[in-house]
């Protein structure tokens, strides 16, 4: 089914014709290429207009790639900081693009449903605590450690468990080197592109012509064989365990409907719902 994407009255719809590829693209930006230092992603850094201009131009990369393996409707969801850092004007006229944030439990993937044929992560990181990394993290400065049935994974994890949720496979993700290592010990062999390394905590970055230019066919390259790709799911019920950095942090996350503190700065919650394990967490982690 063909999907051609169109605004009436300032809004966004879809016209079905015979077959259709949609794809689903979430960019962060701690992991594009360069990125080496929190500044470079903040904005009030000196550097954040030319690291904005990169990412956006790293999802262009990605919208690329997808229309190149036939994409019919590509939606890119900026998923960094405010979520208003990709500059519309420089996005790929063919992607529909969702910026800031709804205040739901979908978060970097606001916007992916059933009707998406695949998911692309773009500029994203390792996990908090990660080794020779870039700008680690899980989700906010307050969280050591975010697992699910006992596997801990970074954002790109449980972003692919949403799109699990709704039967959509992850088929490629660009980021550091560990990055890359964690996305693939935790869905197989998806499509990946490394576009820096760490030591330390500084970069060791190719230029961002060369690594826009793998991004973008590596995109294609895993569109192509989409069907090697399944879901990403668990076994319900999902027990989510969460590990933070302060006491306040964690007695107030304990006063969350269904939270149990289960150490002395550990939050565990279960759910067979995996929307409300994160909606759970977005008030946890605060």
């Amino acid at each position: 089914m063909f999907f051609a994407v169109f605004c009436v009255g300032g809004g966004v719809g879809s016209v079905k014709a015979e077959e259709s590829l949609k794809v689903f693209i979430s960019v962060d930006m701690e992991g594009v290429t360069g990125v080496a230092n929190w500044e470079d992603v903040s904005r009030d850094g000196k550097d954040y207009d030319l690291f904005r201009k990169i990412m956006t131009l790293e999802a262009n990369a990605a919208v690329e790639g997808a229309a190149a393996a036939g994409a019919t409707e590509i939606w890119v969801r900026d998923s960094h900081g405010s979520a208003r850092n990709i500059l519309p004007d420089l996005l790929d006229r063919r992607a529909v693009l969702i910026r800031d944030w709804s205040g739901g439990p979908k978060s970097m993937m606001e916007g992916i449903d059933e009707t998406f044929d695949a998911a692309v992560f773009i500029g994203y990181h390792a996990k908090a605590g990660t080794a020779d990394s870039l700008l680690e993290h899980t989700s906010s400065g307050s969280v050591t450690d975010f697992s699910i049935n006992g596997i801990s994974m970074p954002e790109a994890g449980y972003n692919a468990l949403i799109a699990g949720t709704y039967n959509v496979p992850v088929v490629f993700a660009a980021g550091d080197g560990t990055l890359c290592d964690q996305i693939t010990s935790l869905l197989g062999e998806v499509e990946t592109v490394p576009v820096k390394e760490g030591i330390g905590a500084a970069a060791v970055s190719s230029h961002p012509e060369l690594t826009r230019q793998q991004i973008r066919n590596g995109v294609e390259k895993a569109l192509l064989r989409l069907d090697d790709f399944e879901p990403y799911r668990l076994e319900k019920p999902y027990t989510l365990v969460v590990r933070l950095k302060s006491e306040e942090t964690v007695n107030q996350g304990s006063h969350y409907p269904g939270v149990r503190r289960t150490g002395e700065w550990e939050l565990t919650y279960s759910s067979d719902d995996f929307l409300e394990i994160m909606l759970a967490f977005s008030y946890v982690r605060r």
